[in-house]
């Protein structure tokens, strides 16, 4: 099988790495020639993981029609606000039958689209071609063979069986699962609530705030992914709580710290500067808040980091915002306190 990845990031990069160390004949494409030079020549990207070498197998090339020549499988690693334009030019390049995988965490600014529904409709395939890969991997870690795991999430079985046997190592191991949309809200959604402990974390605040935080957030994702088809147990899994926690407790982490940038003073623009790759959970808030306003789904947390990242709200009328909410259940419905509350 021959693997092309469009896209030479951290972890565009990380992930063509363990598709070579599991057997996969993986071609990495970058939009700069000299990153391309550097991965072929020197195996290292310089710019995104400086000082690591990767495995020589990673072939790597400035030119999209010769990555995706004769792929089966085709794994797209930019920017999510980025990919609709990237697929318009890709469309008559990719092969017909390749499998489409998304390693992307957003929500497209707009349309409000998942990124597997974006990839379903610029290319006009089938849901049963596209798969997701997500969990808590963080791409300076996995890139040095240390054990991770991940889903890969498809609703064809078939699809996500190819791409868990493509990317199955002795240190990275992928589970299966049919929930992509609960999969790629897990992702998405950990991303703006990392950006919370971030902030919570620079401001002083300890180990408490930030296991309310976690909790929290882990359940407006999961009421957001109930509303949208999820299944509940996703949100329980490495897609969910797994993603959710390493991103939210790991340095490694940009939307952690973007959200240390906030924290410690910085306007969203000078953050957005010192950051030397995307923070996806500041595009994402608005549309994550479209779609829990439309079905009525509340999302305390998320309302606030956009309310920070989007209108300037200072951070500590935004702590004093989710401190000051009225008391509630934990949860609700009749199995708690009757079917009053």
């Amino acid at each position: 099988m021959k693997a092309a990845v469009l896209g030479a990031g951290s972890w565009g990069t990380t992930f063509g790495q363990v598709l070579c160390d599991a057997g996969t004949r993986t071609v990495l494409y970058s939009r700069k020639p000299q990153l391309a030079k550097a991965l072929s020549e020197m195996h290292e990207n310089p710019d995104y993981l400086p000082g690591i070498e990767l495995t020589p197998a990673l072939e790597a090339t400035a030119e999209a029609a010769e990555a995706l020549a004769d792929a089966e499988l085709v794994v797209f690693a930019v920017p999510a606000q980025s990919l609709r334009a990237n697929l318009i030019a890709w469309a008559p390049l990719i092969p017909p039958g390749a499998l489409l995988v998304s390693l992307l965490k957003g929500i497209e600014l707009g349309t409000r689209k998942r990124m597997s529904e974006v990839i379903i409709e610029v290319l006009d395939a089938d849901a049963a071609r596209v798969a997701v890969v997500s969990g808590p991997n963080l791409a300076g870690e996995i890139v040095r063979r240390q054990f991770a795991a991940t889903v890969v999430a498809c609703a064809s079985e078939s699809g996500a069986l190819t791409l868990q046997r493509a990317c199955h190592t002795p240190y990275f191991r992928p589970y299966t699962n049919s929930d992509v949309t609960g999969c790629e809200l897990g992702g998405t959604g950990k991303n703006v609530i990392a950006i919370a402990v971030g902030i919570a974390g620079a401001m002083g605040l300890g180990d408490n705030t930030r296991a309310a935080l976690i909790t929290r957030g882990l359940a407006e994702i999961a009421r957001l992914g109930s509303a949208l088809g999820a299944k509940p147990q996703t949100f329980a899994g490495l897609a969910g709580m797994g993603d959710l926690v390493a991103t939210c407790s790991s340095p490694l982490s940009r939307n952690r710290t973007f959200g240390e940038y906030l924290g410690g003073g910085m306007s969203v623009a000078q953050a957005t500067a010192a950051m030397s790759q995307t923070a996806e959970g500041v595009a994402s808030c608005g549309p994550v808040l479209e779609l829990a306003r439309a079905r009525g789904v509340e999302m305390p947390i998320t309302e606030v980091v956009e309310a920070v990242t989007r209108d300037g709200l200072p951070v500590t009328q935004a702590a004093s915002m989710l401190a000051s909410r009225s008391a509630k259940p934990e949860w609700y419905g009749p199995d708690w306190y009757g079917p009053d509350w």
